[in-house]
């Protein structure tokens, strides 16, 4: 194994620079990952302009990593191998000893860091993690496919998984961008009757190729009445990984709308519309598991 390795890290706020760093070996708990590739969030420009700057080293950002263990720390549990391929987002591992934990709301540790943030991330050749931070890729899958699934992918399909939609129920997907192209996939996968929001006709094709029934753009009549139209019964929303809880159903037909917006560029006529199409919101109850803070 390589004594070095190279990242990227953030030496002054907003700055990254190439530098060349010795190979750390893991501690109790932690491997060594080898990086095959890191995809790049929207929070990574949070975590860089925002870097604390009399942090040293300074800190690597990146929390969308797929790579192979290289290196195991003591006690790591022997479903992990070297060699086996990883990955991690960006939550970085919960400790299994605070009441979060003992109450199996892993998401919640209160001792976990987060991965580009508090802990050095995967723009790098090489990372540490903890094994509970952990999740393991098929090697099916390419490194640059499987990356972004460990952030947009977490936090759309948890918003999906608890916004209480079931087969065959409708559900709107506000705005189709980085996290929206994803909730349209799996929701139609999930056996919505999945309709695409958003603003503009360029995207119209590509939304019903990736899994919309029916598109309606913001910029062409009335989206909200359309969604009305269908059934309301409250809402799901996901920006940047939050996800909210529906009210209960009202009708027999069922309408869940959950907004994807990857930049946070919804505007507030947008927003209103959304939360007029879908009737009665609900309070957000915290961060899916695995979203951005």
């Amino acid at each position: 194994m390589k004594t070095t390795y190279r990242a990227m890290q953030v030496t002054h706020p907003g700055t990254l620079e190439l530098v060349e760093r010795q190979t750390p070996v893991p501690d109790a708990g932690e491997v060594l990952i080898e990086v095959e590739a890191c995809g790049v969030c929207g929070a990574d420009a949070a975590d860089i302009e925002g870097a604390d700057p009399a942090l040293q080293p300074p800190r690597v950002p990146g929390h969308e990593v797929v790579g192979r263990i290289a290196v195991l720390g003591a006690g790591v549990p022997s479903i992990w191998k070297t060699g086996q391929r990883v990955g991690v987002g960006r939550l970085g591992g919960h400790c299994n000893e605070c009441a979060q934990c003992r109450q199996g709301r892993f998401q919640l540790c209160q001792n976990q860091p987060f991965v580009g943030s508090t802990r050095d991330g995967g723009y790098a050749e090489m990372m540490l993690a903890r094994h509970t931070g952990l999740v393991s890729i098929p090697d099916e899958l390419d490194a640059e496919e499987a990356a972004p699934i460990l952030c947009a992918g977490l936090a759309t399909f948890n918003a999906l998984k608890k916004s209480g939609a079931q087969a065959g129920d409708t559900v709107a997907v506000l705005g189709i961008g980085g996290l929206g192209h994803m909730a349209l996939q799996y929701a139609r996968r999930m056996g919505f009757k999945v309709v695409a929001v958003g603003r503009g006709h360029d995207i119209a094709e590509d939304a019903l190729a990736l899994g919309a029934y029916l598109y309606l753009d913001l910029e062409q009549g009335d989206a909200a009445a359309r969604l009305q139209g269908m059934g309301a019964a409250g809402r799901a929303r996901g920006r940047q990984g939050s996800a909210a809880h529906p009210g209960r159903p009202s009708g027999r037909r069922r309408t869940r709308c959950a907004g994807f917006d990857y930049r946070h560029a919804l505007r507030e006529r947008e927003d209103a519309e959304f939360q007029r199409a879908c009737g009665r919101a609900s309070k957000d109850r915290g961060h899916a598991a695995g979203a951005c803070p």
